[in-house]
């Protein structure tokens, strides 16, 4: 079974910067894809950047291109999600998850697994 942890969310004002950390509970993740979504009140679950663990090939959303950036460490088998430059639209709960699928990941519905959330909050 995997699990996944995330952490590093908080209440930050427009302009300023956090960093995600999703902690992951197995040894390998070769064969995987991770992803952070987000998902604000009233709003669907959205996808926001992935990331292929083997080779760190990296895929963004448009809303965060150039703005955030996806990164593992396999040593430490973890996945971040640097936040910069942020926005009260990116306030929503955070969510890391695995797939166990090759390709372009956008849909939630690709994800195997998923952490609990860690809320993002961005202050005008």
């Amino acid at each position: 079974q995997v699990q996944l942890v995330e952490s590093g969310g908080g209440l930050v004002q427009t302009g300023g910067s956090l960093r995600l950390s999703c902690a992951t509970s197995r040894g390998s993740f070769s064969s995987y894809t991770m992803g952070w979504f987000r998902q604000a009140p009233g709003k669907e679950r959205e996808f926001v950047a992935y990331i292929t663990w083997s080779t760190a090939s990296t895929y963004y959303a448009d809303s965060v291109k150039g703005r955030f950036t996806i990164s593992r460490d396999i040593a430490k088998n973890t996945v971040y999600l640097q936040m910069n430059s942020l926005k009260p639209e990116d306030t929503a709960v955070y969510y890391c998850a695995a797939s166990r699928r090759a390709g372009i990941l956008q849909s939630s519905v690709l994800y195997d697994y998923w952490g609990q959330g860690t809320q993002v909050t961005v202050s005008a």
